[in-house]
């Protein structure tokens, strides 16, 4: 009897686009993604889904030939507040991401598609970390009003996977580290991770932290509560505008680091402010939860996209390697993230959590 290998589905939708693999336990056997033209997307994620299924079908079928499917997992969506690890899909879940009231976000669609697929192939289906994941110690809710609680919202699944990374390059159990962590992409989360828990970090979407090549960090209030009432925006636009608008893509009109940087080289002086002005910030906010942490931590942990650019960290590093040992782990890696907390439920080497 021919033996095929165990694969799990691993499911991860985007705005414009939907990237789904199979992963075995030694890792990626295939990756693809699916595009999506703006036009036929429904304005509401979970609206999408049955056009993402066909399109993802037509795709998948030519790589389930010989594997075998033992579990599929997709990516979390904006849920409530959780402690992190892996979850199972469930309805509970399912009716909540469905809700009117939920904010509207792709990754939304990742457990509904990831429960599709399960009852297609007969399996378990998974989320892991998804940016709602709350580790907070009370200390970091205050915001210092009192009708206003400081959120967590974050690149979860990436800074929980390298965490585990960074734990194997100090020689350390998870359990025992603690990391100033650092995920730098489209938009920016600065967290405190003691043992592997997001005790803090800044709202990688609203209103915290440092600018990112999308989205806008940190405001003063005044203008920004008396650009509220001025009758010249709406709410919709406004936070449209702070996420997917704001930083370097309102000073540079684009969020592409690898053109503000060649840009800059070529003497575009705006460019090079910008890309500075975001450094500096990143750079106050790992400095910020250094003070969090008493200084005490085994290292400056740096992920996400921006970090595959050498020039990009060499210019952090100027700021702050004063502070101590640095790593570096290039990537989001949120296909692998995904696959590796799926498997580790169906080894048994963690027990799955249950969504109430």
């Amino acid at each position: 009897m021919t033996s095929y290998p165990e694969v799990v589905l691993v499911i991860n939708p985007g705005s414009t686009s939907t990237k789904y693999a199979l992963f075995s336990r030694g890792g990626c056997i295939a990756e693809r993604v699916v595009r999506h033209t703006t036009d036929k997307l429904a304005p509401r994620a979970l609206d999408q889904f049955d056009y993402r299924r066909a399109l993802i079908d037509a795709d998948l079928v030519q790589l389930l030939s010989e594997v075998k499917i033992v579990g599929v997992v997709g990516r979390g969506g904006l849920l409530k507040p959780i402690e992190g690890g892996v979850y199972r899909v469930n309805k509970v879940m399912l009716d909540e991401l469905r809700s009117p009231t939920i904010s509207n976000h792709a990754s939304n669609l990742g457990a509904a598609l990831a429960d599709y697929y399960a009852r297609r192939f007969d399996v378990e289906a998974f989320i892991v970390d998804p940016v709602t994941v709350d580790e907070f110690d009370e200390l970091a809710r205050l915001s210092g009003v009192k009708w206003c609680q400081r959120k967590s919202r974050s690149h979860a699944l990436n800074i929980k996977t390298v965490a585990r990374k960074a734990a194997a390059a100090v020689g350390k159990a998870v359990a025992d580290t603690r990391f100033v962590t650092a995920h730098l992409g489209g938009g920016t989360s600065i967290a405190a991770v003691v043992g592997g828990r997001i005790v803090d970090v800044n709202d990688a979407l609203h209103g915290m932290g440092p600018y990112s090549p999308e989205r806008a960090g940190a405001m003063p209030i005044g203008p920004l509560i008396e650009h509220c009432f001025s009758g010249e925006v709406t709410q919709k636009d406004l936070l449209d505008e702070l996420a997917r608008k704001s930083g370097l893509m309102a000073y540079c009109g684009t969020s592409d680091v690898k053109e503000i940087i060649a840009r800059a080289h070529a003497g575009d002086e705006q460019s090079d402010l910008a890309l500075r002005g975001m450094l500096y910030q990143d750079a106050k906010e790992i400095g910020a939860i250094a003070a969090a942490l008493k200084g005490r931590f085994d290292a400056i942990v740096i992920t996400g996209g921006l970090a595959h650019s050498e020039e990009i960290i060499e210019m952090l590093k100027e700021y702050i390697q004063f502070l101590g040992r640095i790593l570096v782990f290039p990537g989001e890696g949120e296909l692998e993230a995904l696959a590796e907390g799926a498997f580790r439920v169906i080894d048994k080497v963690e027990e799955a959590k249950e969504y109430r």
